[in-house]
């Protein structure tokens, strides 16, 4: 059984800084394209990045682009989502996921992932 985990959320002042980690647990062999999504109140969950399983292509949402980065570690089996000069607006759940794809491919679209984190709570205020 797939299990993601996410941590890293938290307070941070505007302009601030926050690393966001998703170790997954229980994927069978192969290759996984992994996001990142995020989800604020009376609104609709948005594609934040996302990363192919060699870590060699990523894409960003419009909102984040030059200010956040996808990672991935050696292992394969950890992402991260470095998030810098935070904004107010950048306040969700943030929710990682990953899907079977082939191991160059970036998948931006929510509904084609199978396996889904239970958020970490990212708040921007001062």
């Amino acid at each position: 059984q797939v299990k993601l985990v996410e941590s890293g959320g938290g307070l941070v002042q505007p302009g601030g800084s926050l690393r966001l980690s998703c170790a997954a647990s229980g994927l069978t062999a192969g290759s996984y394209a992994s996001g990142w999504f995020r989800q604020a109140p009376g609104k609709e969950r948005e594609f934040v990045a996302t990363i192919s399983w060699t870590g060699g292509s990523t894409l960003y949402g419009d909102s984040v682009k030059g200010r956040f980065t996808i990672s991935r570690d050696s292992d394969m089996n950890t992402v991260y989502l470095q998030m810098n000069d935070l904004k107010a607006e950048d306040t969700a759940v943030y929710y990682c996921a990953f899907t079977a794809a082939h191991k160059i491919v970036v998948v931006t679209g929510g509904h084609l992932y199978d396996h889904w984190g239970q958020g970490t709570q990212v708040t921007v205020s001062s």
